[in-house]
């Protein structure tokens, strides 16, 4: 079928109208701290990890994070079909569920970019239809499954506050596409922890069901493709590059940054209520430092090799390991909701990063295959929080170690954490537990003081420098790292002295007289600025002749 007798427009097809328009259809927030490092025994594997890495943080990381409104919608004519709904005969691009129907329809062809641009066209002018909350009516909402923690929690279960404040009282449904022997429980106990207004309401229901009209729930997300720039704005000042982002004009590449850059409300939302629900209760038997291990046959088995002895170093910092499995809905809430570390192997249950502390550091050990197809889905969640995400790359867990997984054949291969990504993954939990490391070269630390740095933990890597002072003089990366600590302190003496000292160290190196420059002009310091320039005559004409062009400021120094 052509897309767009496939997909609604709601800005044009019948069968769909809001119930309660927004202030806002998006808002910008603060963004979270998500770093990620290499842990792998091998060189090369550690090369193809930092570039992964830097690729997604230069091309793929939006400067804000975009809060897309979730709004409760009135559906005509509606249908429940596997674990996405449809209106008037059409399919909603609603959230996730409408950018899996988006990637299996026809990724980035040709009639995909065709039907955004013509709904962008036709939608110049209207606005969303809206109506009043009809008396009588079901509310239903798609569920991915009933056995995936993960989805349920990010996409199901946040769609259930758009009822706040509309005064519901009538039945509520969940449909599913999934045989029901797979339906784990965890489903109908958070409903009951975050939801006791909807006690003997909510009907868990396989589809495919219809309904004449039935309230639903709606992320608009996908909704800023389909309408004109001039009703939707523009998210292009907040995109690094155009690589991967090419506004208005559609691609997968495009929607999955979005996705990755972007929470809805509903999530935010159910973030609140989890919140409130832990209020005066007593969790003090938690722990504040944990390692979430994988309940045997509960999830799938993908246990880490070299699980073992991350736990006894582990144990020895004061965490103690547990499983999600084995604590009710609340307790799992409040122990994110307490924790100052946590640390876990890449799994579903990072979906619980949403209840994170945002002073929380919440560390994960993935493979540099979740680095490229799985790291970006866990973002919203720290975005939501507001917590540090910080993953450790290691090595996966197979004969062959080095070759990239595919994963239409193997899925998600298990992780190996060897005795050097141990190492790694150590040195930077012992600095944030206060137990900094002697460390024996000063490669190993300028990479552990880079990645506190990095992920925001200031005075970590200042005590890890100052631990090694020793080492600092003539080595160019350590000074240089002295240097940036400086600067995102906003000092811009000591920045200066850091840099000078980086400058004797390795005097072939031009970037330091540069970073001196725009330092030096920071602070208005006529003298460091001219000595810089002149330095730079002698010793790098040419690069200084193509810093100064357009430069008046610069040239008038020359």
């Amino acid at each position: 079928m052509p897309p767009e007798a496939l997909f609604l427009n709601p800005g044009r097809d019948a069968g769909f109208a809001v119930l309660a328009e927004p202030a806002q259809w998006w808002r910008l927030r603060k963004p979270s701290v998500i770093e990620g490092f290499a842990a792998s025994a091998d060189d090369g594997m550690n090369a193809g990890i930092d570039a992964e890495v830097r690729q997604a943080k230069r091309h793929r990381s939006f400067s804000q994070v975009v809060e897309f409104a979730c709004v409760p919608v009135l559906l005509t004519a509606a249908e429940f079909r596997k674990s996405h709904a449809s209106a008037g005969g059409k399919c909603l691009l609603n959230g996730a569920s409408g950018a899996r129907l988006l990637n299996r329809y026809a990724g980035d062809g040709d009639a995909i970019q065709r039907y955004f641009a013509d709904c962008q066209a036709a939608n110049a002018g209207v606005s969303l239809p809206v109506s009043s909350l009809p008396e009588g009516v079901d509310f239903a909402i798609e569920c991915r499954n009933t056995f995936n923690y993960f989805h349920f929690l990010t996409e199901t279960l946040g769609q259930l506050c758009v009822l706040d404040g509309l005064g519901f009282k009538g039945r509520v449904f969940i449909h599913f596409p999934n045989h029901e022997s797979k339906t784990r429980g965890f489903t109908g106990a958070f409903v009951a922890a975050l939801f006791p207004e909807l006690a003997g309401r909510v009907v868990f229901e396989r589809a495919p069901k219809s309904y004449d009209r039935v309230i639903s729930a709606f992320d608009t997300m996908l909704t800023y493709f389909q309408m004109p720039p001039d009703w939707a704005g523009s998210l292009d000042a907040l995109a690094p590059s155009d690589l991967a982002w090419h506004g208005h004009a559609v691609s997968r590449l495009s929607r999955a940054t979005l996705a990755m850059n972007s929470v809805d409300s509903g999530l935010l939302a159910l973030r609140a209520r989890a919140l409130r629900a832990i209020e005066g209760r007593d969790f003090s038997h938690l722990p504040k430092r944990v390692y979430i291990a994988r309940a045997p046959g509960q999830a799938r088995d993908r246990r880490m090799k070299g699980e073992a002895a991350l736990v006894d170093l582990l144990t020895a910092f004061g965490f103690v390991s547990l499983s999600f499995e084995s604590l009710t809905p609340l307790e799992q809430i409040a122990l994110m909701a307490r924790a100052e570390i946590m640390v876990s192997q890449h799994g579903a249950g990072f979906a619980n990063m949403l209840f994170a502390s945002p002073d929380a550091t919440v560390i994960e050990i993935g493979t540099l295959q979740t680095a490229q197809i799985r790291w970006g889905d866990f973002w919203p969640l720290a975005h939501a929080s507001g917590c540090r995400y910080v993953t450790f790359f290691a090595d996966h867990d197979r004969d062959d170690p080095l070759r990239e997984p595919d994963f239409a054949v193997e899925g998600i291969v298990p992780v190996h954490l060897t005795d050097r990504g141990l190492g790694r993954v150590m040195a930077y939990v012992a600095a944030l537990c206060d137990q900094i490391p002697r460390l024996a070269r000063p490669a190993d630390v300028a990479r552990l003081a880079g990645q506190l740095l990095d992920s925001g933990h200031l005075d970590r890597a200042e005590a890890v420098l100052e631990r090694h002072r020793d080492m600092q003089p003539g080595d160019v990366d350590l000074c240089l790292l002295q240097a940036d600590l400086h600067k995102r302190r906003r000092e811009l003496g000591g920045e200066l002295v850091a840099l000078h000292a980086a400058w004797q160290a390795d005097p072939s190196r031009w970037q330091t007289l540069v970073q001196m420059l725009w330092c030096a002009r920071s602070g208005n310091n006529l003298e460091v600025m001219i000595w810089v320039i002149r330095l730079m005559q002698a010793e790098f004409p040419d690069r200084l002749a193509e810093l100064a062009k357009g430069r008046d400021w610069m040239q008038q120094l020359l």
